[in-house]
């Protein structure tokens, strides 16, 4: 028998319209026709935008009734996440970030039914970070589209970063998934068979969201519960000043190239597989460390 749909469930920041109406647009194309979302404004963001995001929001058909405001905390999208998760109720339960676009080996049913064959209750995918061409945090026209403003594809978050590329992109409702869909405690997925998570974060206006939450989660104004959020941030801080205002896409060991959404990146199994099962936490936490080897 062959699995229902998943639900998508997803807690959207105060992103651009535009972002929110071609992720919507790309999971409804995937066959997602239920979302279980809520919306989060920390104290910073204008009463204007958020009112002109909730408003794409309707004109989209996607539910609004779940809003929050405040500082956003560490926990702060977890909690929201597992509420979404309990109403969405029994089956799969697609997980996605606002920034992430999900491509699969197969269509989601077959991804599905066949994770329930093989007897297990999540999918696993590996982040794949978008930037473009030059490099530059850009602006991008909803005509021209995503994969046309950040043509490139590399491993920035694990490699630069220091950060866990691995996500769980496809759940069973019973199963718990750590902070920031990265495990599913107790659930190892088939790590040959991970789906693409195209992440489009590399763009205008995110260096102003990274200082802010180095400055929120130092101060104490929002809470962590490692510092591995900021030590993160501080890191695509610090190489976007070594390279005058953009990432380094020249740099080998970030294995940058030319990719798109409407299909897997060449040879990706066998190279998500190897990022997936290699991964490890950094042995030092600390900004400014350099950047790991390929085989890490």
């Amino acid at each position: 028998m062959t699995p229902a749909a998943p639900t998508l469930v997803a807690v959207i920041g105060p992103v651009e319209p535009a972002l929110l109406t071609a992720w919507t647009a790309h999971y409804r194309r995937l066959g997602i026709d239920r979302f279980h979302l809520a919306f989060h404004f920390a104290e910073h963001v204008p009463d204007a935008w958020r009112r002109q995001l909730l408003g794409t929001a309707r004109e989209l058909d996607l539910p609004t009734g779940q809003v929050s405001t405040g500082p956003w905390h560490e926990h702060t999208n977890t909690e929201l996440r597992d509420a979404l998760r309990r109403q969405a109720g029994p089956g799969w339960h697609l997980l996605a970030d606002s920034d992430e676009f999900h491509t699969y080996p197969a269509t989601l049913s077959d991804v599905a039914a066949e994770a329930e064959e093989n007897g297990r209750a999540v999918v696993g995918g590996l982040m794949l970070d978008r930037v473009s061409a030059d490099g530059r945090l850009a602006l991008w026209r909803p005509e021209s589209g995503l994969d046309c403003a950040f043509p490139l594809g590399g491993h920035l978050t694990h490699r630069l970063l220091q950060g866990d590329p691995r996500k769980i992109v496809l759940a069973l409702s019973d199963v718990t998934v750590a902070s920031g869909n990265h495990r599913a405690p107790g659930r190892r997925p088939d790590s040959h068979t991970l789906a693409c998570v195209h992440h489009f974060k590399w763009r205008a206006g995110v260096l102003d969201d990274l200082r802010r939450r180095v400055d929120r989660f130092t101060s104490g104004a929002w809470t962590e519960h490692t510092p591995a959020v900021r030590t993160e941030a501080t890191r695509l801080l610090q190489h976007i000043d070594r390279h005058h205002g953009r990432i380094d896409v020249s740099d080998p060991r970030l294995a940058f190239r030319h990719v798109t959404l409407d299909r897997l990146p060449d040879d990706w199994a066998a190279e998500a597989a190897q990022i997936h099962a290699a991964w490890r936490p950094p042995r030092q936490s600390q900004p400014g460390s350099t950047i790991s080897s390929p085989s890490s």
